[in-house]
């Protein structure tokens, strides 16, 4: 996703950026060992070892960790500087309450409307991504989250909203 500002309206800026900080509880854990990376913006799926890991199929939503936070960091290639993620080992900052901005990869968000996490892959939705967020239902494919919901209906031309965790679940 590119840095462009010039437009009709404003991006809304970079998945996994703080969106309203005065009421933003973020807490760090180490991802799993073995885990797939989890790029920023995505959600985190809490394991009992006090870990958190990426999304898949086992997750649910009482095991929502929050959402990984755009922090600096180097990136791991010269040739694709805007797709950093946090990698197995890594200690990862994740917002447990308050405003994110995330990527909707499906449907169009509402304010106060449910948020689900995709955590199977359907090949009829083509911007689902395992442990994104999707403003539809998608069966089986995702789970809603019972403490999330999108802040207002903007979605930008890159297709990032926002959304409010409304309360801590496994911080």
């Amino acid at each position: 996703m590119s840095g462009k500002a010039i437009g009709i309206s404003m991006n809304y800026g970079f998945p996994g950026t703080y969106a309203r900080t005065p009421d933003d509880i973020v807490t760090s854990r180490q991802l799993k060992e073995g885990s797939a990376a989890v790029p920023y913006g995505c959600a985190l799926m809490t394991n009992d070892d006090n870990t958190y890991s990426a999304v898949d199929a086992n997750f649910t939503a009482e095991k929502f960790g929050g959402i990984a936070l755009r922090t600096v960091k180097q990136a791991v290639a010269y040739d694709d500087q805007n797709e950093t993620a946090y990698h197995a080992l890594d200690l990862v900052s994740a917002i447990n309450r308050g405003g994110v901005v995330v990527k909707c990869n499906n449907g169009t968000p509402k304010a106060g409307s449910p948020v689900y996490v995709r955590i199977k892959e359907n090949a009829s939705i083509q911007g689902g991504v395992v442990g994104g967020f999707e403003a539809a239902e998608d069966g089986a494919n995702t789970i809603k989250l019972t403490n999330v919901q999108w802040t207002n209906g903007y979605i930008d031309a890159n297709g990032v909203a926002e959304v409010t965790i409304l309360t801590r679940l496994n911080a």
